[in-house]
């Protein structure tokens, strides 16, 4: 078992790669907000008063998700085509990152499915 992650930055393809990806065969993915460290960094460097106006002035920060999925090692490569796909290209300027890990274990998680 691999755990994939993809931190979005192009967020208005989210329910296209979902939808990509349930088509494949790729369900129980979680979603979580995320915001980059350059960001958040570049944020407090204004100091207080500064950021505080920001929130007025514009959104600041850009909205980013992360989806992370627990799949069975034959559905690694499945997942890497499938994202790049519905991206045009994962390597692209502000799409995004992906990247795995292999798993030693993964509890809690519905045996009958077939995605594990």
């Amino acid at each position: 078992m691999h755990v994939i992650f993809l931190v979005l930055n192009k967020i208005e393809c989210l329910d296209d790669v979902l939808a990509k990806l349930k088509k494949a065969g790729i369900t129980g993915g979680t979603i979580i907000e995320s915001t980059g460290m350059v960001k958040k960094l570049e944020d407090s460097s204004d100091g207080y008063i500064l950021g505080s106006l920001r929130l007025f002035l514009e959104d600041p920060r850009p909205e980013s998700k992360t989806i992370f999925f627990v799949v069975n090692d034959s559905q690694v490569d499945i997942v890497r085509r499938t994202v790049d796909e519905a991206l045009g290209g994962i390597n692209n300027p502000n799409t995004g990152i992906l990247f795995g890990f292999p798993l030693a274990f993964a509890d809690g998680l519905i045996k009958n499915r077939s995605t594990l």
